[in-house]
């Protein structure tokens, strides 16, 4: 048998797989590689992982012609809200290709986005799952949020237009309102925004008490950025964050896992200032509104009292004569009862010293003598003690009737 050039024996497998595969075909695969050159085709490679291990099962080299990767790329993004970039899953419809150089590959021809889409979402409700599942979902959500929250630690891109926006409406809001705003810098699009706001929100943790709450806002990025905000780190790390935390870093109509997990969810950087002014202004249109009712409640207070004070200057006239006819009643009664206990009083006192008077009388020296008894007296002074007196003394004994001098011997 005649031996084969080995270009000639890749033309026989090129023909081989031309004829094996006439058409074009949609495969599903994870992309690998990508990178695009000056001429602007796109090269890449199509993987397929064990679902168990995630170890390779099947590899294919890919490219995309510049004239199909110019409108396939953008129309993908704008679609997914997704780069196209390694590590998606994709479906595509791909020709297969041999050439006799650089052998098998796949060609792309077609995307069809809502298969990355399915799987974005996918992807998602596996990370919120999980949080769920480790008890985090929430927690953020949870926090009290300060009833003026005016110290303000802002994540965002330090060239963004996003956080200018974000810093010029709030700092020059027509009411005035005061707020203090620091800005912590990150990546806020490519393959870093995960560890470059974990970074942020480090930096942020070392100085809580220095701020009431957390901004992460993004601007002028494209839909496509999205996907760094959609990693369960990234959300784990904000759910469980000690400060409330406010996204503004999508659109409307996107929501990535770290909104879900946020304690506020707003769409762009301008709403998150417009939240805070809101907030403001609610509080300050309550503090007027209890002000003016406690204007009110004095004015009314006052007006009662003022006709309560005028009733009683009416009724006073009436109050006093009905006092002082009450006074006098009593006035009179208590001089009657006085009177009374005056007499009573000195009736008792009259009658003590009657008999007082009594005893005195019936005491006295006179009443004594009358009874037979006599009183000797020794030089005025009444004797009581006859070892007192001596030989030579004179005496005078006084009896009832008349007086009788001695001398002792």
């Amino acid at each position: 048998m005649e031996a084969l050039s080995l270009f000639d024996f890749n033309a026989l497998v090129r023909k081989g797989l031309e004829q094996c595969f006439p058409s074009e075909y949609w495969i599903q695969a994870e992309l690998s590689d990508v990178r695009s050159n000056a001429t602007g085709h796109c090269y890449l490679e199509f993987v397929q992982k064990d679902v168990k291990n995630q170890t390779f099962v099947a590899k294919a080299r890919g490219m995309i012609w510049n004239n199909v990767y110019r409108f396939l790329k953008p129309y993908f993004e704008e679609s997914t809200g997704q780069l196209f970039t390694s590590g998606i899953k994709v479906q595509v419809k791909v020709a297969v290709q041999f050439h006799e150089l650089y052998g098998y590959s796949l060609t792309v021809l077609d995307i069809d986005p809502t298969y990355t889409v399915g799987d974005m979402v996918r992807k998602r409700r596996e990370i919120l799952h999980q949080l769920e599942q480790d008890g985090v979902l929430t927690l953020n959500k949870e926090l009290k949020m300060a009833t003026l929250p005016q110290r303000i630690a802002v994540i965002s891109s330090e060239t963004a237009a996003g956080y200018e926006d974000f810093r010029h409406q709030l700092l020059h809001n027509p009411s005035g309102f005061f707020f203090a705003v620091e800005l912590f810098p990150a990546l806020m699009q490519g393959n870093q925004v995960e560890e470059s706001l974990l970074n942020a929100l480090e930096a942020i943790q070392q100085r809580l008490e220095e701020f009431d709450v957390v901004v992460i806002i993004r601007g002028g990025g494209a839909t496509s950025d999205l996907s760094g905000f959609d990693t369960y780190l990234l959300a784990a790390a904000c759910a469980q964050f000690p400060l409330p935390i406010i996204t503004g870093i999508g659109h409307e109509r996107d929501e990535t896992v770290l909104d879900a997990v946020a304690h506020v969810r707003a769409k762009t950087p301008t709403a998150v200032a417009e939240w805070f002014i809101a907030r403001f202004t609610l509080l300050a249109d309550r503090i007027e509104q209890l002000s003016s009712q406690l204007v009110d409640s004095v004015y009314g207070v006052l007006d009662e009292e003022r006709m309560r004070l005028t009733e009683t200057v009416n009724r006073l006239p009436f109050v006093v004569g009905k006092r002082l006819s009450e006074e006098r009643l009593m006035l009179m009664g208590a001089e009657r009862e006085l009177q009374r206990v005056v007499s009573t009083y000195l009736a008792k006192e009259k009658h003590r010293l009657a008999l007082m008077q009594q005893k005195l009388s019936d005491a006295s020296p006179e009443r004594l003598l009358e009874r037979g008894y006599s009183l000797t007296l020794k030089a005025g002074k009444l004797v009581t003690d006859a070892t007192t007196l001596q030989a030579g003394d004179v005496i005078h004994t006084r009896l009832k009737n008349g007086e009788v001098v001695s001398v002792v011997n």
